[in-house]
């Protein structure tokens, strides 16, 4: 999927992609959830991206610099589909084009995460968890 809306292949990239998944996940956990466990899903992602950049060899300053912006760009991306169901398509349009970057094909992605988010809805929290978290949720 990724390749097809982009030409640069660079890990800012697909983390920001990843980013937009994160949040479409926890903002349609969090309708039928308990806060402290969707909080403890957020935490969690959030060490193991920590995690994973300090494995790949990041000294402390970057990872701590960086991991501020992620942070930064996952709550705007939150508040940016937080009405997502009330949007206009065009208005879905312009938040995926102007977070990614992404000029063609925009209403494939849209239609992607459109066809994402409802399939979070019907799925039980307990289907994404199993076998993959080992923490008390």
């Amino acid at each position: 999927m990724y390749i097809e809306f982009t030409t640069n292949d660079q890990f800012s990239d697909r983390l920001l992609i990843l980013l937009f998944h994160f949040a479409f996940f926890l903002k349609n956990i969090k309708e039928n959830e308990d806060k402290k466990k969707v909080q403890k899903i957020h935490d969690a992602f959030f060490n193991q991206l920590e995690l994973n950049l300090r494995e790949y060899g990041h000294g402390d300053v970057n990872v701590n610099k960086n991991m501020k912006i992620y942070i930064n760009n996952f709550f705007n991306i939150l508040n940016q589909i937080i009405s997502w169901d009330a949007l206009a398509f065009k208005e879905k349009e312009s938040i995926i084009s102007n977070s990614l970057s992404v000029k063609s094909k925009v209403a494939k992605l849209v239609d992607y995460f459109e066809r994402y988010s409802n399939y979070i809805k019907k799925t039980s929290l307990n289907l994404f968890l199993k076998g993959v978290i080992k923490h008390k949720f």
